[in-house]
C-alpha cells in the first residue's frame, strides 16, 4: 500500500512537471528563447572559427532536446487520444439510435474498421441522394432539436 502512495506521487510529480514542460513549450516565450539561443550561437560561430566544437554544442543541445521532447509529445497526445475517446464513448453511449458497439472502436481491428467505414460511406451516399443539406440541417431543424433538448433536460431535473 505504501508502494502504491509513493507510485502515485511519483507519477503525478511526473505529470504535473511534463503538462507544465508541454505547456510552456508551447508558448511565445519558449520559442523566443530558442530563437535567441541559436542566433547566439551563429554569432559566435566566427568567435570559435567555425570549429567541430561549435557545430557539436548546437548539435548535441538539439539531439537532447528533441529526444526529451518526443515523450513529451508522446504523451500529451495519448493523454488527448484517450480524453477525445472517452467524450467520443460517452457521446455514442448518450445517443438514442447509436450503436454502443462503437464505443471503444479504436480497438478494433484494421478489417473491422474498414468494415465499419463502407457502412458510414454508403450512409452518406444514401444522404446525398436523398436530400440537399439546407433541408438536412435548417434552421427549423436547429430549433426543434433544440426545444426537444430543452424539454428532455427540464424532465429529467423534474
Amino acid at each position: 500500500m505504501a508502494q502504491s502512495r509513493a507510485h502515485r506521487r511519483t507519477t503525478g510529480k511526473l505529470e504535473r512537471f511534463s503538462e507544465a514542460a508541454m505547456r510552456w513549450t508551447g508558448t511565445d516565450a519558449a520559442f523566443a528563447i530558442a530563437l535567441v539561443i541559436v542566433v547566439v550561437w551563429a554569432m559566435l560561430g566566427p568567435v570559435f572559427r567555425l570549429s567541430d566544437t561549435w557545430q557539436l554544442t548546437i548539435n548535441t543541445g538539439t539531439t537532447i532536446v528533441t529526444f526529451l521532447m518526443v515523450f513529451l509529445i508522446q504523451r500529451s497526445q495519448n493523454k488527448e487520444s484517450l480524453a477525445i475517446h472517452l467524450k467520443l464513448n460517452e457521446i455514442v453511449a448518450a445517443l438514442h439510435g447509436a450503436s454502443n458497439r462503437l464505443i471503444e472502436a479504436e480497438r478494433f481491428s484494421e478489417k473491422d474498421l474498414e468494415t465499419l467505414q463502407k457502412h458510414y460511406k454508403e450512409l452518406a451516399q444514401l444522404a446525398r441522394e436523398e436530400e440537399d443539406v439546407t433541408e438536412s440541417h435548417s434552421v427549423e431543424e436547429a430549433r426543434e432539436r433544440h426545444s426537444t433538448k430543452h424539454d428532455q433536460e427540464k424532465r429529467r431535473a423534474s
